[in-house]
């Protein structure tokens, strides 16, 4: 997020619908970003880490950013814009890193 030009302004804020993984804000959007990791096997039906964020999960995130913005955490202007977004990180099994996937708006 950083190397995009986003301030991070929260990481593993912890509510009590569970862990909002990161926030993070530019002129324009106050980004919350779900990160999720996998290790990816051979065997045929392994999904990578997106699959992981069905609709509970949104849901459950959404909830999170509700919470984290009543307890006005944010330091100074806010941004116009809200914006779900989604982190994936791909390890083969011996623990190298695969890849680095960013879905801005996934949600």
């Amino acid at each position: 997020m950083e190397a995009r030009g986003f301030e991070i302004v929260e990481r593993n804020f912890r509510s009590r619908y569970g862990e909002l993984d990161l926030v993070a804000r530019d002129e324009r959007f106050l980004v919350f970003c779900e990160v999720k990791t996998r290790v990816l096997r051979t065997e045929s039906g392994q999904l990578g880490p997106f699959a992981a964020i069905g609709v509970g999960k949104q849901r459950q995130v959404r909830s999170m950013a509700r919470e984290w913005l009543a307890r006005g955490a944010l330091e100074g202007p806010r941004p116009p814009e809200l914006r779900f977004d989604a982190i994936g990180v791909s390890f083969d099994p011996t623990g190298h890193l695969i890849a680095v996937d960013h879905i801005e708006a996934a949600f």
